[in-house]
Formats: C-alpha cells, structure tokens, sequence
C-alpha cells in the first residue's frame, strides 16, 4: 500500500514518519506533529518517542512487535555544518535494553530528500527484502539474491539496479547471523555500529533500506543559518581550534592515537598494561598506514573532511575502497592487542566493515581471547588452534575472519566478551564491558566521569553520549579526580549532547564551534526559539525518555554493571594511571541526585512532571 500527502510545513523536517509493517507488507505514511518535533527534534529523541508509544514494553528483541527505526537529525539536509549524522533506534540484543546508535555519511541527508525524517519497521518478511523509498513513495522489494552478500558487493548490485545516486543502509553478514556486535553499514565503511542493532535488522529479513530524492526542508531563517555557519567557518579557520581541525583534516580520528598513548587514554594489552610497555616505535608504527591513502572523504556538509579512503595493494592484501580506520579502530586492533602493523589493523577494519560488524566490539572480544589465551584461561584447542599470543598480527587478522564468518569459536566470540566468559565458564577477570558492550578507547581512569556514563547511560559503553566526556580527562589531576563537584557538570553535559545527537551533529562540533552555534543553528532553521530553561528541559525530556524505555522494561540501577578492570580494581602499578581507582559508585549518586532521580534510578515524580510532556511515563512508573 503507498500514500502520498502534502509536505506538513515545519521547518527544518520533512514532516512525515514512514511505518512499514514487514509481516503484512502494509506501508503506513503519518504526519509528524509539530508538538512532537519541538519536544524531541530527530535522531535518537525522536526514535524514543516513537519507539515508547509504538513498541509495547518487554517485547522480545526478535518478535514481530519490535520495532527498528532509521531517524534523520534535525539538521541533515539543510547545509547547517557538520549536521549530517542520522541514528538507529532498536532494543538491544546485547543489553534487551534501549539502543542507538549514529552514523555520518549521506544516508540521513539523503532519507530526508526520499521524502520522510524517518522509517520505522515491525513484523518480519518471509524471504530477504529491502525498502525502496523514492521521491515519497516506497515499496518493500525481494533482496533474495543479495543475501549472504559482502556488504560493497550489495552496494553495486543496488547501484546497478538502482543508480548510483541511491544511499543504502544495509545489515551485512553478521546481522543475517544476529551476531550481537552486528552493526549496520551505510555509504560501503560507515557504521551505525553499536549494541547490535544490525541483528535486529537481520532478524527481520531486511536487508536494506534504499533511499532516493530531491526534496528538501524549508528553513526558517537562512540568513541567520548563513551567518551561523560563517562563525563556525572562521572558528574553525583562525580560531582556537585551527591547529586541532587541521590535524582533523590531515588525519581524521587517528590524530589522537599517539597522544592517547602516552597519556593512557588509549587501552594497552587490553586495558591491563601501561604505556612503557610500547617503544616510541610501536607508537608511532600504526600511523605509516597514511601510505594507504587515496582520497579524503567528508560527510554531508561538513567542512572538516576527516575521512579518507584507503587502496591497498600490497603483501597480498587487495582493498580496492576501504575506510580509514577511526581512532577507535586503531586502538582496539593496535595497543589493545600489542599489535603495531598497521596492514593488520587495516585488513581487520576492512573485514569488519566488510561483514557489517562493530570494529570496537570485535577488536575488544579478540584482545580478551588473547589475554585468557596468555594467561593460560583458554587453550589452544579452545581457540581452535589460533595461537593468540600478544602482537601476533597472523592469528589476530585469522581470529578476526572466525568471528566475521560465525565459524568455529568465532560463532561463540561473536556475541562479545561477556557473553563468551558465560559461555566458557571463565575469563570474566579480563573483561572490559559495561552491561555487556565493550567500551571504546577512553579509559575511565583517565577521564573518570566516563565510568559513571558508560555504566549508566540508556545505551551504555559509549563516549559519544553526553556527561563528563573524554575530555574531562585533560583536566588537573585535583579536578578530575575530586568526586565531590562533578554532578552539575555531568547533566549539563548530558542536556548538551542529547540535543547534539537528536539535531544530527557530529561529535566535532563539541570542540569545533564557537558558544552558541548549536542552538543558533538549531533554531534558525526551525524557528523553535527556545529560552535556556526550555532548551534544558528539552535535552532532560530526551534523556529521560531514553532511560525511562529501559525502566519500562523492569531494569534498575542494580542492573547496570562496569567491569572492575576499567575503574582501576585493581589499580595499575606502572604508567600515567598507577594507584587510580574511580570512586563509580559516587560519581552515579551525584548524578543521580542532581538529575532528579531517586538513588534506584527512577526519575522522581515531580521531575517527570517540570520535564513536561512525559505524561506516558509517569503513568507507567506511578500510575
């Protein structure tokens, strides 16, 4: 069934929500209301609300009434800097929790211009499909022949039926698996890759979604959206951050990957070692892999351009199209594994998108098999005779391929290292999980206040979400580490970076705009002008609705764990983070309190109430 109806006229969005039922095949287009897009803009706090009204609580992951939803940010499409980024609502299979996760690229930009801010799927097809959405019609297509398929050959069998102008957001291999650290892929090496949404995906016999048009949102205000975007452009240019956005420029993320050595931000021998157990070679090694570089590559309107494409061929290694590996990347498939060549971690980053697999998730679970490989927890035979032994790029890149294709252990280390320790009965000493979800590479001993936001946030294990981020870890030691001040700081940085997440910015924008630009932008080009009050309780009112998908689902505070590792229990003795041990527990009650939460985590009455528009979740916690 297709409906068309006139473009709603709310600036900044497209004004209309696509529902697709897989089961029934029944395609359903419905007006997004303008209440509904200034409480929660797009992306993930538009996801929550939907998913909250729409999925009832304690749906099973892979039930026909889950629901996976592709959300725009506010901003994608509108020319606003760095506003590119679109996010994946889901449940989590790893947590059976709330999950999302974002992706740079062109494929929100280009959702919008198909026609809709967003795309929600139930119910489950009976042979492979993708959805086709075209200049505001869409239909639900037979994807037989690209199941099974790596995920550039899906994309050039989509070009070649299709155009080349379409952008696809596509489970790979390992969603078709439900591999828990499944990921879902976009522009050939972009990821939405966290919590293993791309299972869900899989699990649904949904291959793709396709997006194709050339409609554009109207903007409120493009003087105003100009003038902005110029400020950012001469920040960016002569400001503070010049020599900071011209590394970006020249190295994208991997800019930070020596630094973070040698301030122990980065993970060494999977979180266990310090730095001085690195010569300044090994360091400096895994940067020799700019030889591979072909191009730049740059996301929708961004004036940064901190990807690359890589091309290698060389050592019989044939990568015709690669992504340059991130930061996160390097470190998971680097240091965390003494690993120094930088082929290896290509070869790994390649395969990984390749298969449409978490590169920190996968990279975390190998570097855990080699440590209980070394530490004698697991055999050789375990491990199917792969010999893990620390900086065997060999048996690292050979792991890697197991887990990729599900085979041997590989099927067993595909869902993580949580999940692998139960399995095995051992290894949980050399896990470093929160709740099940490998944490990327910042380390909450240097940065404590992430200890309290990988734990604790909806979708734990991030740095991408909002408190005191990585860079609270630059800060004097008698700041970082005094637990005693940090609670206004943590929800300030949680109202910032919900409302960064849900307008589609990149997380560049944290440092690479000047005060006031987000907001600015924001509201030049939706007209929604909102006083410092409101805009607070508008990031609160999407965190919360976030937190409150999991607390439907019956978890509490005591369900959320960190592994000891990362939080200094036991402390290091050796390098920058020697004697560290982050005081967590008190770190979550400031939060806690200062959000307006009992100390179970539950969202106080009265708070619900001063958020507002959370009528859905005070019934369901005190009705």
């Amino acid at each position: 069934m297709e409906q068309s109806k006139t473009l709603q006229d709310i600036n900044g969005f497209m004004g209309k929500l696509l529902f697709v039922d897989l089961g029934s095949g029944e395609i359903e287009e419905r007006p997004l209301d303008e209440a509904v897009a200034k409480n929660y803009l797009g992306g993930p706090g538009l996801g929550a609300k939907i998913l909250y009204d729409e999925m009832p609580g304690k749906t099973d992951i892979y039930a026909p009434e889950s629901m996976i939803g592709f959300v725009s940010g506010v901003l994608n499409e509108t020319g606003s800097f760095l506003g590119g980024r679109y996010t994946v609502v889901s449940k989590s299979p790893v947590t059976n929790g709330w999950n999302d996760a974002n992706s740079g690229g062109m494929f929100g930009p280009m959702l919008k211009r198909s026609g809709y801010d967003a795309v929600f799927v139930k119910g489950i097809s009976e042979k492979p499909v993708y959805i086709y959405i075209n200049e505001g019609k869409a239909e639900i297509r037979d994807a037989s022949a690209l199941w099974g398929k790596p995920v550039t050959e899906v994309e050039k069998a989509l070009f070649a039926e299709l155009g080349d102008k379409v952008v696809i957001a596509q489970t790979g291999i390992g969603g078709e698996r439900k591999s828990a650290m499944a990921a879902i892929m976009n522009n050939g090496h972009r990821a939405a890759g966290r919590g293993g949404s791309g299972a869900v995906m899989g699990s649904k016999n949904l291959k793709a979604v396709v997006v194709y048009g050339s409609q554009k949102p109207t903007i409120a205000d493009k003087d105003a959206q100009s003038e902005i975007n110029k400020q950012i452009s001469d920040w960016q240019k002569n400001g503070p951050v010049q020599g900071l956005v011209g590394g970006f420029k020249e190295l994208g993320t991997t800019l930070f990957y020596e630094p973070s050595a040698y301030n122990g931000d980065l993970s060494i021998r999977n979180w266990a070692g310090a730095n001085n157990e690195l010569t300044e070679e090994q360091i400096k090694e895994p940067m020799t892999q700019e030889r591979f570089k072909k191009k730049k590559y740059a996301c929708s309107a961004c004036p940064i351009g901190c990807g690359a494409i890589f091309s290698i061929d060389e050592e019989g290694v044939d990568i015709e199209h690669g992504g340059r590996p991130e930061y996160e990347t390097m470190g998971m498939f680097g240091s965390q594994m003494m690993n120094s060549d930088a082929m290896t971690i290509n070869v790994c980053n390649n395969l990984c998108n390749e298969y449409g697999l978490d590169t920190i998730s996968l990279g975390a679970t190998v570097a855990w098999a080699m440590e209980c490989y070394n530490d004698g927890t697991l055999s050789k035979e375990e491990l199917d005779g792969v010999e893990l032994t620390w900086g065997n790029k060999d048996a690292i890149i050979e792991m890697t391929e197991k887990i990729c294709k599900g085979e041997g252990v590989g099927e067993i280390l595909q869902h993580g290292s949580r999940f692998a320790a139960n399995h095995f009965g051992k290894g949980h000493h050399a896990r470093s999980d929160a709740s099940g979800i490998e944490i990327p590479q910042h380390d909450p001993r240097f940065s404590p206040g992430l200890a309290r936001t990988y734990q604790y946030d909806p979708t734990p294990g991030r740095h991408t979400k909002g408190g005191l981020t990585p860079q609270y870890g630059n800060k004097p030691p008698e700041i970082k580490y005094n637990y005693d001040n940090t609670a206004v700081d943590d929800v300030n940085g949680v109202v910032f970076q919900e409302i960064a997440n849900s307008g589609g910015y990149c997380q560049f924008a944290e440092f690479g705009f000047p005060e006031g630009a987000h907001m600015g932008l924001i509201s030049a080009v939706t007209g929604f002008d909102y006083t410092d009050e409101e805009r607070r309780r508008l990031g609160l009112r999407m965190y919360i609705l976030r937190h409150a998908f999991n607390l439907r689902e019956g978890f509490r505070r005591d369900y959320w764990t960190i592994a000891d590792r990362i939080i200094g229990e036991p402390p290091l003795e050796e390098g920058p983070l020697a004697g560290v041990t982050v005081d967590a527990k008190k770190l979550a009650d400031n939060f806690f309190t200062e959000i307006g939460f009992d100390q179970d985590g539950v969202p106080l009455k009265e708070t619900l109430e001063e958020v507002g528009d959370l009528e859905n979740v005070i019934r369901d916690l005190y009705e």
